[in-house]
């Protein structure tokens, strides 16, 4: 998997796209009687493997320097775990539209870990059209954000969310402070996923939830595809983007998935699109290509 000839703009996109459909695939998973953490376990457990094999067949060394498997370690506990299951657990006690709007504030956490860490500057106009871009979001999702008070554990539901966009946050620095020692980015991937896998795995039997499986084909060809497509392919081509572009240009993705897939979920799950939120769903893309537009001087995000 070469990713030296994809230009930016389709290393942004082409992830964007995979992610937004899985919000429908996931939905296979879900629909199964194998528990969330089993199938976030085998999801990146799987492409863990076809990371593995990938960088062989590309003649990438395997092995990584001792200190680096901590940090791998990390990364798999924080990204492949934290961040995915407090998804999970998040939206049983919150609306997911809320769950995706907290997601949009991926884009403000890696600018100010991207600064903090890598000094990569951000510019005042990609702010404030990030800022219109979670706006837009918020607009789409107004009539469950509204009534998430009425949920009596909303508050809990909030601080899930939040963890996992810190979790998803911390993954990112983790995963580019590696790959900044020069390390190659698919070996550091399948580390990462690997352990993530193998920590879930662990945790699944520490509150009982075992270890279950299903031999379905709808099971089967939406974990493959969560594998191929949602984590190697997307995950590749993002952290690549992160590479050239920025994390915060890259988080720009978080925003504009929720858009690609209600329009998914129209097509295919009878969503009926309001004004406000087919309002919002303008602004945010007006906003993200106002701030994916190249300034007239080099600058990175």
């Amino acid at each position: 998997m070469s990713t030296s000839s994809i230009s930016p703009r389709w290393l942004f996109w082409i992830p964007t796209l995979i992610w937004a459909s899985t919000w429908h695939v996931i939905l296979f998973q879900l629909d199964s009687p194998v528990p969330v953490l089993n199938s976030v376990a085998w999801r990146f457990g799987l492409a863990s493997i076809m990371l593995f094999a990938i960088a062989r067949w590309r003649g990438e060394r395997l092995m990584l320097p001792h200190s680096a498997h901590w940090l791998a370690l990390a990364t798999g506990i924080v990204q492949y775990c934290g961040n995915y299951w407090g998804v999970y657990e998040a939206e049983r006690h919150i609306p997911s539209g809320l769950v995706a709007v907290l997601f949009c504030l991926m884009v403000f956490g890696n600018a100010l870990s991207g600064s903090l860490f890598f000094g990569q500057q951000v510019t005042r106009r990609f702010l404030l059209a990030s800022s219109g871009a979670v706006l837009g979001v918020v607009l789409i999702f107004w009539p469950e954000i509204a009534a998430t008070g009425e949920r009596p554990t909303a508050a809990l539901g909030l601080a899930l969310g939040l963890g996992a966009v810190l979790a998803a946050c911390a993954g990112n620095v983790l995963t580019l402070t590696l790959t900044r020692r020069s390390l190659p980015l698919v070996p550091v991937l399948a580390w990462s996923m690997g352990y993530g896998s193998l920590f879930v795995m662990g945790l699944s039997l520490l509150t009982g939830a075992g270890l279950h499986f299903d031999f379905s084909p709808r099971y089967l060809g939406s974990l493959l595809y969560l594998a191929v497509f949602g984590s190697v392919t997307a995950f590749v081509l993002f952290f690549r983007l992160a590479q050239l572009e920025g994390a915060a240009r890259a988080a720009l993705t978080g925003v504009v998935i929720p858009v690609i897939a209600l329009a998914v979920s129209a097509l295919l799950e009878g969503w009926q699109p309001t004004v406000l939120a087919v309002a919002g769903m303008a602004l945010c893309l007006a906003c993200v290509y106002i701030a994916t537009r190249p300034a007239h001087a080099p600058a990175r995000t």
